[in-house]
């Protein structure tokens, strides 16, 4: 059964992932954020004023995750909705734009932590070939 779980990508990607997520959340708890919320907050950064829904799908999450992360980021005071229209658009607050330093430093620190036990060239061709996969796989749902 082993040797199945090894070959099968549904059980190893899955493996990885809850692998990753722990890691993820073990560097991120020092900041006090999930990992996730620091994709929103990098994706705001990157793109002020963007729409829940362009949210959702940068970070490949469902719209109501979306309104969920924006809503607790809004209570943390680090972003804030604006209306115009019939759009709701999403800017970092002042503090939102302080913490970026320390989300940039988390993942960093993430990257060494993982680089450092699969070596940096086999980590960066993993995460190549990762993402390779999900926009191939994505082109066909």
């Amino acid at each position: 059964m082993e040797q199945y779980f090894c070959q099968c990508l549904y059980f190893t990607a899955n493996h990885l992932a809850r692998l990753m997520n722990k890691m993820a959340e073990e560097e991120f708890a020092q900041i006090g954020l999930s990992p996730t919320y620091a994709f929103l907050l990098m994706a705001v950064k990157d793109r002020p004023g963007i729409t829940q829904s362009e949210l959702s799908n940068t970070l490949h999450i469902a719209p109501s995750t979306t309104t969920r992360f924006v809503d607790k980021l809004e209570v943390k005071k680090l972003v804030e909705r604006k209306n115009e229209g019939k759009l709701t658009l999403v800017f970092l607050t002042e503090k939102g734009i302080g913490i970026q330093a320390e989300i940039k430093e988390c993942w960093k620190n993430l990257s060494k932590r993982y680089s450092d036990i699969l070596g940096p060239e086999a980590a960066k061709e993993l995460t190549n070939q990762t993402y390779l996969a999900a926009v191939e796989l994505e082109k066909h749902k």
